[in-house]
């Protein structure tokens, strides 16, 4: 508390002093002028460090433009979906009880406690079941039935021989539309879901299934995201990496293109890039845990002996408020002239 403390007033002294007409000067005050000019003023510099500095306009990245690219690509993706071999059906939690991308904490497993909340059946859910959305045809209903109603060996041995044909393929290479008979219904399969992305198709069966939310682009960027880690050349990859977005490139903070992107997040991003965490497979959930730390460290500051010492050591509030200081007088900590804690 400062030396020069106010007169305490009664609440009913207060009042009276309140009620009584201001005698002091007075000026005109047109606040809907003011008003105007604040609006005005504030818009014209909304627009202008919208031009400046605002997130660039991107057209989405659909499964039409990757199918025309690179057809074999987009076959060997969905190849590897049907398959069950794909990052999305090796998962694990949330999405399946699979382990390929199970993170731990020492020996916890966050994912395992929490379990499977958004089931994906991959082959069901990025191959059959959009099939089944394309006008009765004789060849592509036998095909779906045929595989509806196969073995999980006979359906990993037709996989095994499509997977001939069409992994050494170049990305961007047409798929042959001879079928070999070792492969059951996979090439009619695939062939119809390459037709069935490069008319659209395969985008709107992918975004619209039935949940309540009806424009939920989880599924095509799962679909497009599992050709990341199959594909290093794939068209997903060169579009992320040509806008700085791959994690190498910080691109938990980066916007698109060379667009400032969100300053506020490169401590979360600079953990992606230190070791051992840049090379660990638990990368994700240390990250997590390391800001977790740090949040709960800076929220807990005013209790920590030792942290919650340090402006005292550092008296970087005095530099901002020197000019209190200065008219005040400098004294001891806890003495009059100074406030206290």
């Amino acid at each position: 508390m400062s030396r020069r403390a106010e007169p305490s007033l009664s609440k009913h002294e207060r009042r009276r002093l309140e009620a009584q007409p201001w005698r002091g000067p007075q000026r005109h005050y047109d606040i809907i002028k003011e008003a105007t000019i604040a609006v005005v003023v504030m818009a014209l510099l909304a627009i202008l460090l919208s031009v400046l500095f605002s997130s660039p306009d991107k057209r989405p990245v659909t499964l039409r433009q990757w199918a025309d690219a690179q057809p074999a690509g987009f076959v060997q993706v969905a190849l590897s979906e049907l398959a069950g071999t794909s990052t999305t059906a090796t998962y694990g939690p949330p999405f399946n009880n699979a382990s390929g991308s199970v993170q731990h904490l020492g020996p916890v497993s966050i994912q395992r406690f929490f379990g499977v909340s958004w089931p994906i059946d991959a082959p069901r859910a990025f191959v059959i079941d959009p099939l089944k959305t394309l006008p009765s045809r004789h060849a592509l209903a036998s095909a779906i039935r045929s595989w509806q109603v196969s073995t999980r060996s006979e359906r990993t041995d037709w996989t095994k021989a499509y997977g001939k044909v069409v992994d050494g393929l170049g990305l961007s290479a047409s798929v042959p539309s001879h079928s070999s008979p070792s492969a059951g219904p996979v090439p009619v399969l695939l062939q119809s879901l390459l037709r069935m992305a490069q008319s659209g198709g395969l985008d709107n069966a992918l975004v619209s299934h039935g949940t309540f939310y009806s424009s939920d682009y989880s599924r095509p960027l799962m679909f497009l995201g599992d050709s990341a880690t199959s594909q290093p050349g794939s068209y997903w990859n060169r579009i992320v990496a040509a806008e700085h977005l791959l994690s190498s490139q910080w691109g938990v903070m980066n916007e698109t293109g060379s667009w400032p992107g969100q300053p506020w997040l490169w401590l979360y991003s600079m953990w992606y890039q230190v070791p051992p965490m840049s090379t660990s497979p638990n990368v994700d959930i240390l990250v997590i845990a390391i800001m977790t730390a740090l949040s709960l460290g800076l929220l807990l500051l005013p209790f920590i002996p030792g942290l919650r010492s340090i402006p005292r050591w550092i008296p970087v509030h005095r530099v901002i408020w020197r000019n209190y200081y200065r008219r005040s007088g400098s004294t001891p900590e806890g003495t009059a002239g100074e406030p206290r804690a």
